[in-house]
Formats: C-alpha cells, structure tokens, sequence
C-alpha cells in the first residue's frame, strides 16, 4: 500500500515525516504519535518509499532496516545517491542494535542528529509517559509555555544572564516535556490511584525523580557523546521537586546548588498544579495561586524566579487558559 501525498494540500510551517515500514502496527503507532507535530506520510517498502520522494519531499525519513525487496540500508544508499550531494535525514528503526548494524546504517547514509529528529524523539516519549497517566492532558504543553516565559524573564537578571540565552531557552523547552518520564516506571497501582497515596506509596512515587533521570543518562551513554538538551532533561527529571529550602526531593538540594532548569520547572510545575482542575479539586483563581506562591518565595522556590512569576502572573494565566484541558487537569 502506497499512501501517495496529494501536491497543493498546505502543511503550513510543520516539518514532513515519511515513515517507512512494512508492518501496519508499526506504522499506525509511528503515525499516530507524530501526526500532531508533523506532516506524516506512509509508505510500507523500500519501492514505495523511493517512489514518495519525489512526491512528499520529506524533512526526515523513519525507515525500517529489515523488509522485504528492497532492505533499509540499500533504500537509504539510493535515496541519498538520487538527491545529488543533498543529504536526507534518516533515522533507522529496527530492533537490532549490533556494532555492525550501526556501522552499515552510517556507511549507507543514516544521519544521527537534527532538530526535527530530536522533536520526534520527545513527541514519541511524551506520548508514551501520557498512556501511563490519562490524566496529564495539556500539562507538558503549558509547563512548556511557563518555563519558557519564566526563563525569558530572567534571561537578563544579574544572577541568571551567564547561564540563559536563546539557545538555552530552545534547549530547556525542548527538554521540559520529559520532566515527568519517570512516571513510566511507577505502578499502575499507585500512579492511578484516585485517593490519598500511603507513606509506602508516596515514597515509591518520589522514585519516578530519579527513574526519570536514570533512564536519560543511559540515554546519553549509549549515544557515546554529550548532547545538550538531554543534560538539562536530565536537571529538571530529577531536580524539579527541590526545594530552595533544602527540604525537596531527592538529593535535598538547597538555593543555588539546585540547577536553574529545575528551579524554573519546579514552579511552572506547581503553578499548573494550582491553576488546573484535577479530579479531586476545582482550580483555584490566580489571586490564590499568587497568594501562595508569594508565601513560598524563599522557602519552596528561588526569590528571584517567584518573583518572574508574580511580576507577570497575568501571561502565566494566559497560557493556562490557552492550552486548558478539555476535561480535568494534568498530573
């Protein structure tokens, strides 16, 4: 089956995915976690894939190594041969992690990294850690937005103007979605539990820190080098229930030793934990949000970042309306 791309239908500002499988499982469960992001299109053979090329014009090309006719690493050598010296992003989906596979995939042409593979790499996790909690909704999408805002604020604060800059600011949204994927590892039982966890409970839940920073660190040494936004994702997985106190989780970090990262996600966590409707509680108005984030300043939260906040609770607010759940709130 050959899903051909119509020319003249507008896909606007967002980038073109070609996914290539010949299992229809794998396809439909690719498609369905970039779709949102992406202009996605399908094809099931090394043949149908060469064929979409020149129709689809993809930015980035998910191509299965092993399929009938036509394999992975041969389609992957005449894509690149046919665009003339212009290279195509490919990312190799296969079950096989052998040494001579990986050097096969590079010899034929698979390229390890770019801003569309990284933001497919986070959409595939971010849905991942949303099958686990149905109740997350919109919460990635606005904890985005704030940490965005907050760090934008701060950007030209005497304390903050070493550390963040444009490109920091693009790492720390970017990373911000995997805040939670620890969660992934916690039981169902106690995940989903719809009232008050157990002193036991409580403390295998504050594990999902530090699950979620493990899982991202082995992430980063089976890739063999450092890749920046993976080094702040791992700050605000395992740090963004610090305390500027000293009295968070896990590591009790205090002030300055916690990184900004995690300072800036630990209040954009607990404001849309505030302002959202949850299954047990309504939302509370900004003017109870405001009240008590001001009484944490300097206990829970950083002075300076609170006070990014209460200087411009209004854009927070905004945000929270703009990508509100439909139904409840996040977790």
């Amino acid at each position: 089956m050959l899903d051909m791309y119509k020319p003249g239908v507008s896909s606007g500002k967002k980038g073109r995915v070609l996914i290539v499988d010949d299992d229809p499982l794998i396809l439909g469960m690719l498609e369905t976690n970039l779709e949102d992001d992406f202009v996605v299109q399908t094809a099931d053979s090394g043949e149908a894939c060469l064929e979409t090329i020149p129709y689809f014009a993809p930015d980035l090309v998910l191509l299965n190594i092993e399929m009938p006719g036509i394999g992975g690493f041969e389609t992957c050598r005449r894509l690149q041969e046919e665009r003339g010296g212009q290279p195509m992003p490919v990312i190799f989906v296969s079950s096989h992690n052998t040494l001579d596979k990986r050097l096969k995939a590079y010899e034929s042409g698979g390229m390890a990294e770019n801003e569309l593979i990284r933001a497919a790499s986070i959409r595939a996790l971010t849905h991942l850690a949303e099958t686990r909690d149905p109740e997350t909704g919109n919460h990635i999408l606005r904890t985005q937005g704030y940490v965005r805002l907050l760090a934008t604020r701060l950007r030209d604060h005497p304390r903050f103007a070493a550390t963040i800059n444009d490109l920091y600011i693009k790492m720390l949204v970017q990373s911000a979605p995997l805040h939670d994927i620890g969660k992934v590892g916690i039981p169902d039982a106690i995940l989903l539990k719809p009232g008050k966890l157990t002193t036991e409970e409580w403390e295998i839940m504050k594990t999902h820190t530090t699950l979620g920073s493990d899982t991202i660190e082995q992430a980063e040494r089976d890739i063999g080098q450092p890749v920046g936004f993976l080094a702040l994702a791992k700050e605000v997985a395992r740090w963004h229930h610090e305390r500027w106190d000293g009295c968070g989780y896990p590591d009790r970090l205090a002030g300055d030793d916690i990184p900004i990262s995690a300072r800036l996600m630990a209040l954009a966590d607990v404001f849309d934990a505030l302002i959202s409707k949850r299954v047990y509680k309504e939302a509370m108005t900004l003017e109870n949000v405001r009240e008590i984030i001001a009484a944490e300043r300097g206990r829970q939260f950083d002075p300076d970042v609170a006070d990014a906040f209460l200087s411009g609770s209004i854009e927070f607010a905004a945000i929270a309306a703009i990508a509100a759940d439909h139904q409840g709130g996040g977790q």
